[in-house]
């Protein structure tokens, strides 16, 4: 056993020097999670769940160990908790965890808001998801894998602050997925601020390098929805979201989103059974699952030719232009 051991943190320290990776403590307690992460894991509030927990570390090691990372730092979700906490504050259900330095946060996040068409009604609640895809247009969230990749800041227009006009940008994380989320950059899929610009008019502001040909640029309300639901991507406070860009920026780590489309079915079949999820070791948040009665995943091959279907049948809509600001 103590050769064993030698020989892994042999290992892990040739891993280290190789990728730049950080101190070499965590690479050689393998599989063992650690006394002072421990203290996090659960089911309450602020706290990680278990099978949630192993696997994204399991992700982070395996990745760290192949060198496709080096960042000190790993992250999870749980779209199965509620967007809501009892204190009232936006839920708790995304993970930051820097072994290295002990640290362990656990913030606010948004899920997918599906979709409600004729066809089918794959829409999720304010408050729970119940519907899960990785169908192209779904608007839903996708757990699984993947891998943060390069940033792309976008201008969305002007909004109001303290008297003045001011510009917005918001930037984007890229993620790279593999398996049943490796059509992550098709669904334009990432994470990004909680905060987006709701059209109002345009005005003129031809010094703007962001004007149009004719020298105007949009203007509306900036709108924070803060553990709210989205298009499918990971959003964050405002706040969190500096320090996680700062965190990946050229520093690329590992995102693992549960459920996985395994854990929904599963969990499926055992409330149409009435079985115990603990029995049967599976993990759904408790208050949700009352909230959504059981969730469901829809396979891209059944669910993206209904998306297509319903673009098709769209009308043709004229370009449509803001009227001037008064």
């Amino acid at each position: 056993m103590l050769l064993k051991s030698l020989r892994l943190a042999a290992a892990a320290m040739i891993i280290g020097a190789l990728t730049g990776a950080f101190p070499t403590q965590t690479i050689a307690q393998g599989t063992e999670i650690p006394a002072w992460l421990q203290k996090h894991v659960g089911t309450g509030d602020g706290q990680i769940a278990p099978v949630i927990l192993q696997r994204a570390r399991a992700l982070y090691l395996q990745k760290l160990r192949r060198g496709v990372v080096s960042n000190p730092c790993y992250l999870a979700k749980d779209a199965t908790r509620p967007s809501t906490a009892p204190s009232g504050k936006p839920g708790r259900r995304f993970y930051i965890i820097c072994e290295s330095k002990k640290s362990f946060r656990a913030v606010s996040s948004g899920y997918g808001n599906g979709r409600k068409l004729r066809r089918a009604d794959f829409s999720n609640g304010r408050q729970c998801a119940k519907n899960f895809s990785n169908a192209e247009g779904s608007k839903l969230t996708m757990g699984g894998s993947y891998v943060t990749a390069e940033t792309r800041t976008s201008f969305k227009g002007y909004y109001r602050q303290s008297g003045k006009r001011r510009p917005f940008h918001r930037t984007f994380l890229l993620f790279d997925g593999e398996g049943e989320t490796e059509n992550a950059r098709e669904r334009a899929i990432g994470g990004h601020p909680a905060v987006f610009l709701k059209w109002q008019c345009r005005y003129k502001n031809p010094s703007s390098p962001n004007a149009d040909s004719e020298g105007y640029v949009p203007y509306g309300e900036l709108v924070n929805y803060t553990g709210g639901r989205s298009n499918g991507c990971t959003t964050w406070s405002p706040s969190d979201s500096r320090e996680i860009l700062a965190l990946v920026e050229g520093n690329p780590t590992t995102l693992y989103i549960y459920p996985e489309s395994g854990d929904i079915n599963a969990v499926a079949r055992a409330v149409k059974k009435g079985s115990s999820l603990s029995r049967s070791g599976l993990y759904w948040n408790a208050a949700c699952l009352n909230a959504i009665g059981a969730p469901k995943f829809w396979p891209k091959n059944k669910l993206q030719p209904i998306i297509n279907e319903w673009r098709r049948s769209l009308p043709k809509q004229p370009t449509r232009q803001l009227p001037i600001c008064k």
